[in-house]
């Protein structure tokens, strides 16, 4: 996410300075590749680049491509196959073995910029969309490489698609990725031809919440900005909820724990995790925070003091559900052998990372499936 911001900036850097930009993106992969669809690299006039589509192999032949795009104002889709044998003929050399089909595009006056914006929409105003890029036509069929149909949360449409039986078909997938949360590729066949898209689910940067302002508090807000995160940091001593503790967050908020049901916007999609170190105030966060429709909920401390809080809930009439448990995580964090404040937040932030993901954290040599990305990609 910090990566895809970083481009967004550069991007209004460069309409800001009226320079031609070019875009590229993965739009589809097959095999083994460093990295998977929605991967994107802008392009400025210069030559000099924000952000990567590879692990430093294909960038510069890339940049050489935007020349053309940027000559022709025509977006192209180059196919990139590591697993060919005479993949060493043209240079790259390269450590994977995968195909990459890139969508290489010109950013001024292009559909391309407002794709940019409605990702920055989405991550500005923390909302859910999807994005379907066209990036193969074959055949007669009338559709252009490049065109897109973008689908808000809320369900509105934009698209320069402008072929009714093909948006219907996109849209249909778009609405399907928006449920599932899930991008993927499509291939749409007709009499005059074949169409694919890359269907992407743009989901906003993770919401952090963060109870306490103590001293470990201060890495992880840092640490989750990092990683293109929207912190928000919350304690009632406005001595410890300070600019100067926390410059990087979002928000900073003073509240007792019995006011942040009123003080906190608590979201399906939100992470939060209690670092208080007092137990009265950790009682009251669990006593809103348990039934709220937060996603992830860590408490830092052993299960033992948790399953003490948990009972005094229970003593005051309230009873998590099976549900509610499955989102709370005490102790806090993987299991790394963590001590100092910025080794906690390590642990905490991969935690939250891999269970929005889906996945169970542990060692990549003793996985067997994709390590990355969704396995409908491809």
């Amino acid at each position: 996410m910090r990566e895809t911001q970083d481009i967004i900036k550069a991007y209004q850097e460069v309409k800001q300075a009226e320079a031609q930009a070019v875009l590229a993106t993965v739009v589809k992969v097959r095999g083994s590749t460093y990295r998977r669809p929605g991967a994107r690299m802008l392009i400025r006039e210069d030559g000099t680049t924000v952000g990567a589509i590879s692990s430093g192999c294909l960038e510069a032949d890339v940049v050489e491509r935007s020349k053309q795009v940027r000559e022709t104002l025509e977006p192209i889709t180059v196919v990139y196959d590591m697993i060919a044998s005479d993949s060493d003929v043209w240079g790259l050399n390269l450590g994977c073995s995968g195909v990459m089909h890139i969508l290489i595009e010109p950013i001024r006056l292009s559909v391309a910029a407002a794709h940019l914006n409605f990702i920055a929409e989405c991550i500005h105003n923390q909302k859910l969309g999807v994005s379907a890029t066209i990036f193969r036509v074959d055949g007669e069929f009338k559709a252009k490489v490049g065109t897109r149909l973008l689908v808000r949360e809320d369900g509105t449409v934009a698209e320069d698609i402008k072929n009714p039986v093909l948006s219907a078909a996109i849209l249909e997938d778009c609405l399907k990725a928006l449920r599932s949360k899930q991008s993927g590729v499509r291939e749409y066949r007709f009499l005059e031809g074949v169409v694919e898209a890359f269907i992407e689910f743009i989901r906003p940067p993770i919401p952090l919440l963060i109870f306490g302002a103590g001293p470990d508090a201060i890495p992880l807000a840092r640490f989750a900005k990092e990683l293109g995160w929207h912190v928000t940091v919350v304690d009632h001593r406005p001595a410890h909820a300070t600019k100067e503790n926390f410059p990087t967050v979002d928000a900073l908020l003073v509240a007792r724990p019995e006011e942040i049901a009123d003080a906190v916007s608590l979201k399906p999609h939100s992470a939060a995790v209690i670092l208080t170190h007092n137990f009265s105030h950790d009682l009251q966060l669990l006593r809103s925070l348990l039934p709220s429709p937060v996603r992830y909920l860590g408490v830092l401390g052993p299960s033992k003091r948790t399953g003490m809080l948990l009972e005094k809930l229970k003593e005051w009439g309230f009873t998590p559900s099976e549900k509610q448990r499955a989102r709370l995580h005490c102790p806090v964090g993987l299991n790394i052998g963590g001590e100092s404040p910025e080794e906690i937040a390590l642990s905490i932030l991969a935690e939250i990372q891999a269970f929005v993901s889906g996945r169970a954290a542990g060692f990549l040599k003793d996985h067997s499936g994709p390590i990355h990305g969704s396995p409908h990609d491809g």
